[in-house]
């Protein structure tokens, strides 16, 4: 048996590279191509999304909407600061007690995460801009650690930060009480490629811990986003 392996080892050897060789194609074959998707207002919980558009299902239609806000600066911040460019977006405000703290810690870890990454940057818009002027946000950056260049926290006319919120971005809610185009904003980090297209939403009060369904943390919203900045 010793020689019968002996004498026909290349043969064996050529066999076993040949098997590792197909086994490897059929598996890259099978395996399914990472895909995101690209959201339109349709595929979104109705109670984040204006009226005007919740039945909207073009996929080629749906793009952020043109705005313009002051930053942390009081430089102004339109979309062509964010042209060409990944981005991931919030909504916020800087007095809230509840989940704004953890959503802005996990936005300060990404922001660390994509530092050296050029396409991509980071937008958060208040949702009581009315308290937080640019100077008020430019207290709350310095105590966040934000980078300039990378993150912009902006503010402005609220009735334009709301249709932007319910209209584009597809993520906060309307008050149920209170004045016209008070907003309630959720946990939700929006990813925005470089068309202007939403593909993914993502818990931000989750950086890592495993929810049990299919809500993306923020560590998979890193992956989509080295995904996306390969792709472009």
């Amino acid at each position: 048996m010793k020689d019968l392996f002996y004498r026909y080892r290349y043969l064996f050897l050529t066999i076993g590279v040949l098997s590792v060789i197909i086994l490897s194609l059929f598996y890259n074959a099978l395996k399914p191509e990472k895909q995101l998707p690209i959201y339109t207002p349709a595929m979104v919980n109705p109670e984040l999304v204006d009226s005007l558009v919740q039945h909207q299902n073009n996929k080629m239609r749906h793009i952020i909407a043109d705005f313009s806000f002051q930053n942390q600066n009081n430089k102004t911040i339109t979309q062509n600061d964010y042209k060409d460019v990944i981005y991931v977006a919030d909504f916020f405000f800087t007095t809230c007690p509840t989940i704004c703290p953890i959503m802005t810690d996990n936005m300060v870890w990404l922001q660390d995460k994509i530092k050296d990454m050029p396409n991509v940057k980071l937008l958060s818009f208040s949702v009581t801009p009315d308290i937080d002027t640019p100077e008020v946000l430019r207290k709350y950056a310095d105590e966040k650690g934000v980078i300039d260049s990378k993150w912009n926290l902006v503010t402005g006319d609220k009735k334009a930060i709301y249709y932007l919120a319910r209209q584009s971005f597809l993520a906060v809610k309307t008050a149920s009480v209170g004045e016209l185009y008070d907003m309630v904003h959720t946990e939700n980090f929006i990813l925005v490629d470089k068309n202007g297209r939403i593909r993914g939403f993502y818990d931000g009060t989750n950086l890592d811990q495993d929810k049990g369904d299919d809500t993306k943390n923020v560590t998979q919203l890193l992956e989509d986003i080295k995904w996306l900045n390969d792709k472009s």
